[in-house]
């Protein structure tokens, strides 16, 4: 029966204080009997040769993590002489240990960009979010899926492959193209070229790719200003008073979009909202997407809905749903506003005319509590603080305030002298 028995080589000379190497005794029968260093260094002192192990009686910091190492390497070894068909030798040992301490080195790196786009989306779930130490949402995992099954209609479109040196400023003008007549939104399309960016980044950090075109600055991710609504205050208290006794599912719907109304939260922050959360009259978060902690005052009617449920609001259904359901929140509260919509799709630009309550959906509740505050006098810094806007240009493109209501803002000295003080 083949054997690994681990020790260390110490005499009087040893020094108690530096580590030595634990070394490998790999055994099979009379002809098989070989050594190697096992890659672990470790104090003479923390060591059993009698017991082949780590030492019993010793404490240090990473003694559960050196006994899994030399458990692992064993079972390692046993493995891989089962799947032996020669006789093994002290190299073929030492080859053993180096693939069980460096993986990534016998690991064969994916040599197309389809190759490699398949092993994104194979470990798209454990991918973590490099900004909030997170596992990425389950939208980003699906737009991989998404973008890449674009891409490879795209290549059988052209019939031909699409490799990495094929990615430049050509291939982006035309993958634009086929993608418009696809007849998707220009944001759509935007978004797909921002998740194949991501895959070239990552492939180009891991040496797979050396073409470096795709970092030009004419190959961006195009996008468009959106024209999305946001409810006034008024419009705001008119769903407050609505009576939805009768309809439950609408009620806990108007409920949590109030409390993104008024805290400016994201819509995968409003069920994160607990009564541990809230002290001395503030609601301290820490933001899923950004991983940022926020602090933000309660407003009565924040304090109200948390009062309705007992400090725990009702849970979130999906966010398709939840635009559906908030929608008709909006027409039983008469939003028949006439709202022009233009928007880019196809490659064209569409105007689109609605009814105001026809275009409410979870964003709503972010955009207008940004936009209110902001007509309230509060100072740009300040809201930004919570929405997490890094500049004050986009935080400006945000919100929904016309030139004329600027220019108003800013020329009453009133509410300037407010601001300053």
């Amino acid at each position: 029966m083949a054997t690994v028995i681990y020790f260390v080589r110490t005499s009087k000379k040893t020094d108690p204080t530096k580590k030595i190497s634990v070394r490998v005794r790999f055994r099979h029968g009379k002809k098989i009997n070989l050594y190697a260093k096992s890659g672990l260094e470790i104090l003479p002192r923390h060591f059993s040769n009698e017991t082949h192990t780590i030492n019993k009686k010793t404490k240090y910091p990473d003694k559960n993590k050196d006994k899994q190492y030399l458990d692992n390497l064993e079972v390692a070894i046993l493995d891989a002489y089962k799947d032996l068909k020669t006789l093994p030798t002290a190299d073929w040992l030492n080859l053993v240990i180096d693939k069980y301490r460096f993986p990534d080195k016998y690991t064969e790196k994916p040599k197309t960009l389809f190759d490699f786009f398949q092993s994104v989306i194979d470990n798209a779930e454990h991918r973590i979010n490099q900004k909030t130490d997170k596992q990425i949402s389950y939208q980003s995992v699906r737009e991989f899926h998404v973008t890449f099954g674009y891409l490879k209609e795209y290549a059988r479109s052209r019939r031909k492959e699409i490799d990495f040196e094929d990615i430049d400023l050509d291939f982006y003008n035309d993958f634009i193209k086929f993608l418009e007549k696809k007849n998707l939104a220009q944001n759509t399309i935007g978004k797909k070229l921002r998740f194949l960016k991501i895959v070239l980044n990552e492939a180009t950090d891991r040496g797979i790719n050396t073409n470096m075109a795709f970092k030009s600055k004419r190959f961006k991710a195009i996008t468009e200003e959106s024209d999305n609504i946001y409810l006034s205050v008024q419009e705001i208290e008119q769903i407050t008073k609505l009576d939805l006794s009768n309809k439950p599912y609408l009620d806990r719907t108007r409920d949590l979009f109030l409390i993104g109304c008024w805290t400016g939260l994201r819509f995968s922050d409003w069920n994160k909202v607990k009564p541990e959360n809230i002290q001395n009259g503030f609601l301290t978060l820490k933001q899923q997407k950004t991983g940022q902690p926020v602090v933000i005052p309660i407003h009565p009617t924040v304090k109200t809905i948390l009062d309705k449920y007992k400090g725990v609001l009702p849970k979130t259904i999906s966010n398709q749903k939840f635009n559906e359901y908030i929608k008709q929140v909006a027409k039983m509260a008469d939003f028949k506003e006439a709202v022009t919509k233009q928007i880019t799709r196809g490659g064209k630009t569409e105007t689109i005319i609605k009814n105001k309550w026809q275009l409410v959906t979870t964003h709503t509740a972010r955009r207008s509590f940004a936009t209110n505050m902001y007509k309230m006098g509060i100072p740009s810094i300040t809201i930004m603080a919570i929405t997490g806007h890094r500049t004050e240009t986009a935080f400006l493109k945000y919100i929904k305030v016309t030139p004329q209501e600027h220019a108003e803002r800013y020329n009453t000295p009133q509410k300037l002298d407010n601001e300053l003080s």
